[in-house]
C-alpha cells in the first residue's frame, strides 16, 4: 500500500514537472513564431512601401514621352530624336523625380514633430490610400500634369510609409531594420522588373499600373494582420503580464523588450538638440550620396544611349534601373553580413561614379552596354550599403527612448538627398541637350 502510495506521488510530481515544461517552452515557441512573423512583416512593409515610387522613376522616360489618347489610357511613344546625340526628351526625368519626392520630403521634415501623437493604424491607412490613387490616377491619366499628381501620391505614400515603419523598428528587435531595409530593396528590384518587364512581354501600361494595385493591399495585410501588435500596446501605453513576457526576437541576445518609447513626451526644444548630433554622423554622409546616385539616376541614364542594339532608348532606361535597384537589394540584405562603419567613404565613391558617368554622356568612351550595367550595379550597391547601414548603426548607437524619432529625423537625409539631385538633373539635362 506504501509503495503504491510512493508510486502515484512520484507520478504527479513527474506531471507537474512536465506540466512546467510544457508552460514554460509554450512562450518561448510563441516568441520564436512572433519574431520571424515579425521581420517577414518588415520585409513586405519595406517591400510595398518602396514599390510605387520605384514603378514612378522607372516610367519617368514613358511618362514624358506620352500623348492623350481619346478613349485611352497614355502611352509612350517609340522613335528616336535623330537631331540630337542624346535623344532628349523636351523635359527632364528629372522633373518626375522632384514630384517623386518633394511631397515626401515635406512630409518627413513636418511630420517627426507631430506624427508621434497619431495612431499607428491611422498612419498606415494613409499609405494604403495614397498609394493605391497613385496606380489608378496614373493607368488612367490622359496628360503629363495628371500623371504627375499620381506619381505625387505615390511619394506622399513613401514618405509617410518611411517615416512611419522605421519609427515602428523601435518596438522591435533591431533586426526589424534590416528586414525593412531588406524589403525596400527588393521593392526597387520587384517595381522596376516588374514594370520593365511587363512592358516588354506586351502588357499596356495602363494594365501594368491596375496589377500593381496588389501592393498597397498585400501592406495592409503585413501591418494589419501579419505583425504582432506591439505598436496597439506602445500606443495605447497598455501593461500586461502577457506584454511584459512576450518576447520578440530581442530576447535571442539576452537584451529585454524595448521600454515604451517616450518621442511623444520630449518638448521641441529638447527634439531639436536631439537632432544636432545625428548631422555629421548619419545624416550628411547620406545625403550626399543620394545626390550623387539619384543625379546620375534622373540626370544622366537617359542621356546615355547606345544606338543599334537590342533595346531601344526608354528600354535602356528601363533596364538601367533594374540593374541600380539589384544592387541596392544585394546590399540592403547584406547588412547582418557586412557592416560597414565608414559612411563618409561610400559618399565619395559615389561622387567618382558621377565623374565617370558625366565622362560617359561627354565624351562616350565605353565599347559596349554591358560596362554601364557593371557600372550602375557598383553604383546600386553603394547606395544601398549608405542607406542600411545609417540606420543599422542608429539602431546600435542610439538610447531606445529616442531611437524612434532619431530614425524619423534622419529618413529626411536621402529625400532632402533626392530633392537636390532632381533639381540639378535639370538644368543639367537643358544645357546637354541644347548642344
Amino acid at each position: 500500500m506504501v509503495e503504491e502510495f510512493n508510486m502515484d506521488r512520484q507520478e504527479n510530481e513527474e506531471s507537474d514537472q512536465n506540466q512546467e515544461t510544457d508552460l514554460d517552452s509554450a512562450p518561448q515557441e510563441s516568441a520564436k513564431t512572433f519574431a520571424w512573423r515579425n521581420i517577414l512583416a518588415f520585409w513586405f512593409l519595406g517591400l510595398c512601401n518602396n514599390f510605387g515610387y520605384v514603378v514612378m522613376l522607372s516610367a519617368a522616360h514613358d511618362i514624358l514621352k506620352q500623348e492623350s489618347h481619346q478613349g485611352n489610357s497614355t502611352v509612350p511613344q517609340s522613335g528616336f530624336n535623330l537631331s540630337n546625340q542624346y535623344d532628349c526628351n523636351p523635359i527632364s526625368t528629372g522633373a518626375i523625380l522632384l514630384a517623386d519626392i518633394l511631397p515626401a520630403l515635406i512630409v518627413k521634415m513636418t511630420a517627426p514633430y507631430f506624427i508621434q501623437s497619431i495612431h499607428y493604424s491611422i498612419k498606415v491607412a494613409g499609405v494604403v490610400l495614397f498609394g493605391a490613387a497613385s496606380f489608378l490616377i496614373v493607368a488612367f491619366s490622359h496628360t503629363v500634369e495628371v500623371s504627375v499628381l499620381g506619381v505625387a501620391c505615390a511619394s506622399i505614400a513613401s514618405g509617410l510609409g518611411e517615416l512611419t515603419f522605421l519609427g515602428l523598428t523601435s518596438f522591435y528587435h533591431r533586426s526589424s531594420v534590416s528586414a525593412w531595409s531588406s524589403g525596400t530593396g527588393g521593392a526597387g528590384v520587384g517595381g522596376a522588373l516588374s514594370y520593365a518587364g511587363l512592358l516588354q512581354i506586351g502588357v499596356s501600361a495602363r494594365n501594368s499600373l491596375l496589377i500593381m494595385l496588389i501592393v498597397p493591399f498585400t501592406l495592409s495585410i503585413s501591418f494589419w494582420l501579419v505583425l504582432e501588435k506591439r505598436w496597439a500596446k506602445a500606443v495605447t501605453g497598455s501593461s500586461s503580464p502577457e506584454a511584459d513576457r512576450a518576447p520578440l526576437l530581442a530576447e535571442s541576445d539576452g537584451r529585454p523588450p524595448p521600454a515604451r518609447q517616450s518621442g511623444p513626451n520630449l518638448s521641441l526644444t529638447e527634439k531639436f538638440q536631439l537632432v544636432k548630433p545625428l548631422v555629421c554622423k548619419y545624416m550628411a554622409p547620406l545625403f550626399l550620396v543620394y545626390v550623387a546616385e539619384y543625379f546620375i539616376n534622373q540626370g544622366l541614364f537617359e542621356l546615355i544611349f547606345f544606338r543599334n542594339i537590342w533595346l531601344s532608348h526608354s528600354e535602356q532606361y528601363r533596364w538601367f534601373q533594374v540593374i541600380y535597384q539589384i544592387g541596392v537589394f544585394i546590399s540592403r540584405s547584406s547588412v547582418s553580413i557586412v557592416q560597414i562603419h565608414a559612411l563618409w567613404l561610400l559618399a565619395f565613391f559615389q561622387f567618382v561614379n558621377v565623374g565617370l558617368f558625366l565622362l560617359e554622356v561627354l565624351h562616350p568612351f565605353l565599347p559596349s552596354i554591358w560596362i554601364v550595367f557593371a557600372m550602375i550595379l557598383w553604383e546600386g550597391l553603394l547606395g544601398g550599403a549608405a542607406y542600411v547601414n545609417t540606420f543599422y548603426k542608429m539602431s546600435h548607437e542610439i538610447a531606445e527612448e529616442h531611437r524612434e524619432f532619431s530614425l524619423g529625423v534622419t529618413s529626411q537625409a536621402d529625400s532632402c538627398g533626392i530633392a537636390v539631385a532632381g533639381a540639378i538633373a535639370i538644368p543639367v539635362h537643358n544645357v546637354l541637350c541644347s548642344l
